[in-house]
């Protein structure tokens, strides 16, 4: 079974994160919720408080199979400032592992270069940070070993694509039936 983390900072967006949760644990894939932070509760960018399963430190990255991001400002800026977490992303795309990320966060992968030459989406005000890649305006963009959605209301679109990756297209469809998506 693929295992996956999504990384939660301050001010994360909540549709997206738990969105993403959700579906995955719905197609029987292990995802755990790390707080980058001390605490593993984390406050999203809308006042939801919301219990990680463990925090940063606690992380066996070796054991994983996708790092996912979800977006929102201020949580897009916390988690571009987690240097542990930059290695991890860094390493992961090196290794040729999946890297996905969300709204404002593709700009984390884009300045880090992970986006050059590729397709890939986010949220549109954040649009300049993406001038080395291929911008697209789809809900969701598999690109190699890079996945990118473009904002709270491509959360489904994005978690479905996830779920392809890791499962099969099959199973991406099955779990949209189930939730009359």
């Amino acid at each position: 079974m693929k295992k996956l983390a999504i990384f939660l900072a301050d001010g994360f967006e909540e549709i997206e994160g738990l969105t993403v949760v959700d579906l995955c644990r719905r197609a029987g894939l292990d995802i755990t919720m790390v707080s980058i932070g001390e605490s593993l509760i984390v406050k999203g960018s809308h006042g939801i408080q919301v219990m990680a399963d463990i925090r940063l430190q606690e992380t066996d990255f070796d054991s994983l199979d996708m790092i996912i991001l979800p977006g929102g400002k201020a949580g897009t800026a916390n988690l571009e400032q987690c240097g542990p977490l930059l290695e991890q992303i860094d390493a992961f795309y090196q290794a040729g592992k999946y890297v996905a990320a969300i709204c404002a966060a593709p700009s984390i992968l884009a300045h880090r270069g992970i986006l050059d030459g590729r397709k890939a989406c986010c949220y549109p005000s954040f649009e300049q940070h993406l001038a080395k890649a291929e911008l697209v305006r789809e809900p969701a963009v598999v690109s190699g070993n890079v996945i990118t959605g473009r904002g709270m209301g491509c959360s489904i679109p994005f978690g479905l694509a996830i779920i392809g990756v890791c499962c099969g297209q099959e199973k991406a469809d099955e779990i949209a039936a189930q939730i009359v998506y």
